[in-house]
């Protein structure tokens, strides 16, 4: 990683020079070249949360249903529903003419079969699981859930933008267990996958796909309304340094980078070829996810102690540095402004933090000089930051901190493993969430204590699952407030992971793009 100076010096002098005309007519202009946040090393939904793979899930795979900014859901693949016995009976009907990529038919089947591997994976997918009693098809286009007990959120679960996304896939693929990647990328959504142009580390290509039927009527919002697409090709460039990728839409060489550093924004705002914009709602809390599996944060005193000494300050200014409104602290599980936002227990995060105080309570909870392996990405420059505070802190509490800097995609695939560090395990890792991720316990997964089902870490707190539970069933918003406030009094008690602060990343696009959605990387809408 260059120096700021350095960066910032490579920074103007490609602002000094000037910007080529690039894709300018024909086929070129219907190319867009973009940035994405990671190298995209994973490319089934379900094996990883990681966001790369959810922006690349929503091209490719279509949903039944889709959200607005609004986190209204509304129809997408579905025609429409059907409810009936008090909420314990669900009917579907898709669309007529929805087509797979391999020139298949969808059939209500591949949504059975879809939905089935998904609920095993998904916070709120395994709350549906639960209460289903049967699901099946009735016919081509039409299938039924019925349910043992009425599912409040079915369409907000089966149209979430959380990861991971209910992406429909044929039944052959759909078959294959959840935690084995399928064998093919075969969605039906508005853009297919080449495969035979994807390298790992470098590109990933994906074409418009000609017999793909967008929905008719409505405004495109997020994922709901009409995916129009006006591009023929988009290309994913891995461009890990921030300067290079920098560089490169300042010169016209790409169109979008999908999270543009925050040290490089002053000089990107520069230009007035660039548009940068912010979603608020997308603001995401910075997290440590601790190992429950193994020592020393198999230890709840270990981890409460870790806590005690976090100052949320500390890591946000190293993340997001000093820009006008990039960041808060003060963060619970729930984020401020969502519904569920609540005081209790926050003297865990907002009390005077005591260095040596804690570093005294993980010694009296058993602390044996355990090696602390924490993973940090590279390629990420939020969790980089956020994963330097924090060694800082962890040495000096007297931790025996073994700091692994990686890039991204090895955090995702080493993070799965369940081994002892002695074995290729982990003790840490240091992450974003977005805030729509922890909006509530259906989407919440690092709040979560399932045990083996859940997220990695592997939490096993159950009266956290009776707690979600009990949220489904809540009769009012006051209601499900005071679940919300058990569960982060339990949470900041058992620490199943660290929030850091919240911050709010922009994206920068050329100005020759219109159409752009605010929210996630989508590309339909989009034109040059």
């Amino acid at each position: 990683m260059p120096s700021r100076r350095g960066l910032l010096a490579a920074i103007a002098a490609a602002t000094a020079l000037p910007a080529p005309t690039v894709l300018a007519q024909g086929a070129a202009a219907r190319t867009l070249r973009f940035v994405p946040q990671a190298d995209l090393s994973v490319l089934d939904p379900l094996v990883t949360t990681a966001y790369v793979v959810r922006n690349h899930a929503l091209m490719v795979y279509d949903t039944l249903y889709g959200l607005d900014e609004s986190l209204r859901p509304s129809p997408q693949m579905v025609e429409e529903h059907l409810v009936e016995d008090d909420g314990r009976r669900w009917t579907f009907r898709l669309r007529e003419g929805l087509l797979f990529h391999d020139g298949e038919p969808v059939r209500a089947r591949d949504c059975v079969a879809s939905i089935r591997r998904w609920s095993m994976r998904d916070p709120l997918g395994q709350l549906m699981a639960a209460r289903t009693e049967h699901m099946a098809a009735t016919d081509d286009r039409c299938f039924v859930i019925r349910l043992s007990r009425p599912f409040a959120p079915m369409l907000d679960a089966l149209g979430k933008l959380a990861s991971p996304i209910c992406a429909i896939m044929p039944e052959r693929l759909a078959l294959t267990g959840p935690a084995r990647a399928v064998a093919e990328v075969v969605g039906s959504g508005p853009f297919r996958f080449r495969a035979d142009q994807w390298v790992a580390g470098s590109r990933a290509v994906y074409e418009r796909f000609a017999a793909y039927r967008p929905r008719e009527g409505g405004t495109p919002a997020w994922t709901a309304g009409p995916k129009v697409t006006h591009l023929d090709r988009v290309e994913w460039h891995t461009i890990p340094d921030p300067s290079t990728a920098a560089a490169a839409l300042l010169r016209g060489e790409v169109d979008w980078w999908e999270r543009p550093d925050f040290d490089l924004l002053p000089l990107l705002r520069r230009s007035r070829d660039l548009v940068i914009e912010t979603t608020p709602q997308l603001g995401s809390v910075s997290i440590c996810r601790l190992n429950h599996l193994h020592p020393p944060f198999d230890n709840p005193a270990i981890r409460r102690a870790v806590l005690s000494a976090v100052t949320q300050a500390d890591f946000m200014n190293a993340v997001a540095g000093t820009e006008p409104g990039a960041w808060q602290d003060g963060i619970g599980i729930w984020p401020p402004g969502t519904p569920l936002a609540t005081d209790a227990g926050m003297e865990a995060i907002v009390a005077p933090h005591d260095i040596e105080r804690a570093r005294e309570d993980i010694r009296k909870a058993g602390y044996r000089g355990e090696r602390v392996v924490s993973l940090v990405s590279t390629d990420f420059p939020t969790g980089k930051a956020a994963g330097e505070v924090g060694a800082d802190l962890f040495r000096r509490l007297g931790l025996n901190l073994d700091h692994v800097a990686t890039d991204w995609a090895t955090v995702v695939q080493r993070r799965a493993s369940r081994e002892p560090v002695e074995r290729g395990g982990w003790s840490c890792f240091y992450t974003g969430f977005a805030t729509l991720d922890l909006l509530n316990p259906g989407v919440h997964q690092l709040v979560r204590g399932g045990g083996e089902r859940a997220w990695f870490g592997w939490p096993s707190i159950p009266r956290m699952e009776e707690l979600a539970g009990a949220w489904l069933d809540a009769p009012d918003l006051g209601a499900q407030r005071a679940i919300a406030t058990e569960m982060q009094r339990l949470a900041f008690d058992e620490v199943p992971y660290i929030p850091l602060g919240r911050y709010f990343l922009p994206t920068a696009y050329r100005g020759s793009l219109t159409g752009v959605l605010r929210g996630p990387p989508l590309f339909w809408n989009v034109r040059r």
